[in-house]
This record gives structure tokens, sequence and C-alpha cells, in this order.
């Protein structure tokens, strides 16, 4: 069965269905530079060849298949997403780059998958899009699924300052009415068990880094 015709997972988080479009919306957003905003975000996760490394709401791939050469054969990468859509055109991406990834339809609030089993888990531009009691279900989920001194690298959206950056943001991102700052997370993630949780200096244009450790 093609996966436009699978009904996606219930979830409360936003669900982002048109993939075909995805890789030129999130290039036009980015001024053409989704290439090295996906490279700040893997260098930032500290990956190394042979590691586990899941990737949340993963889109088309556009971390999860990057992430994937990074950490070699030896390496085991998975990406899940809620959008069946996007799952299947990031399998059809692994395939022409004869990437094996285990690219999965799959919800934040419930990862399929056994304790301990990841090395990393990123989420690129993900967090936004979910509720702030699904974030909090979200971050107890990754916790679980990495192993012990694993790291969790999450880059999204720094917060606006006043009214007026606020609209900016939200129309820079075509995700009007939005509130949300990437430091927002920074007191889940110590509530979640967390530790050495820290927001980065370094950015991407209105996109910040927040890097954790369990």
């Amino acid at each position: 069965m093609a996966h436009h015709q699978i009904n996606p997972p219930e979830t409360e988080g936003r669900l982002i269905r048109w993939a075909s479009f995805y890789d030129f919306v999130t290039g036009f957003l980015t001024f053409g530079q989704a290439k090295r905003l996906r490279t700040m975000t893997i260098d930032n996760t500290g990956l190394k060849p042979g590691e586990s490394v899941l990737d949340v709401g993963c889109g088309t791939g556009g971390v999860t298949l990057p992430t994937k050469e990074r950490v070699g054969a030896t390496g085991i990468v998975a990406g899940i997403d809620p959008a069946p859509e996007m799952i299947s055109v990031a399998q059809q991406k692994a395939r022409r780059k004869g990437l094996e990834i285990d690219f999965r339809v799959g919800v934040i609030e419930a990862l399929p998958f056994q304790d301990a089993t990841f090395d990393a888990v990123t989420a690129s531009l993900m967090m936004h899009h979910l509720p702030e009691p699904l974030q909090t279900k979200g971050l107890a989920e990754i916790y679980r699924v990495l192993k012990p001194g694993g790291r969790l690298l999450i880059a999204d959206m720094v917060g606006a300052k006043s009214p007026t950056s606020q609209r900016v943001l939200s129309s820079f991102t075509l995700h009007h009415g939005i509130k949300f700052g990437i430091d927002q997370l920074l007191d889940m993630l110590e509530k979640a068990g967390f530790r050495e949780v820290a927001q980065l200096e370094q950015r991407f244009f209105v996109i910040g880094f927040v890097r954790a450790v369990k």
C-alpha cells in the first residue's frame, strides 16, 4: 500500500503532509542554506562513527541521511515522523543514496523503540509543532530510548523578545500565531531527568540549539 493511502497515527502535534514541497520550502526559508543548518545540527550533536542515532520528526530525511553518512556503515540510524508522506519521500532518498536507515511512521509520545537504544537523538525544527503537554511527554520518551550518557540535540526557533519580532518570526516560519522559544525547553529537560542542559551560543538566523545528556 502506498504511504499516501495510509492514515497517519493519532497525535496531538501539528502534522505536515505536503512532503512533495517540503524540501523546496525548507530551502526557501533557509535562504538556500539548509545543508549548512543540517551540518550544524549534526556537528553540535557530536556524532561519531559507529554510533546509533534517532532523528525524531525526521520529515523527508534532511538531517537523517547526512547523519547516516556521519556514523558510517557500522552506525545505526532511525527516523520517525507522523506523516506517512514524509516517510515515503525519506525512504526514496535513502534508496537513491544506498543508505540503510530505519524510517518509520511514528509519534514522539510513543517512540517505537526499546529503552536505552540510542547514543544520540536529534529533533530539528519539530518541537514547536507540539503543545506543551506533548513536549513534556516527548522529552520523557526521548530520555527513555537514550542510553545512559546519550545526548539530545534540539534545533528550533529562539524566542521572540517583542510582539513585533514575534509576528516577524511567525511570518518567516509560516507558523502564524506561534508562541515558542527554544529556551522554554530548558526547564522541561531538567524535569525529565536530563543533565548538562545548555542552550548553545551558536545560531542559524532565528534557529538556536539546545543540548542535554542522559
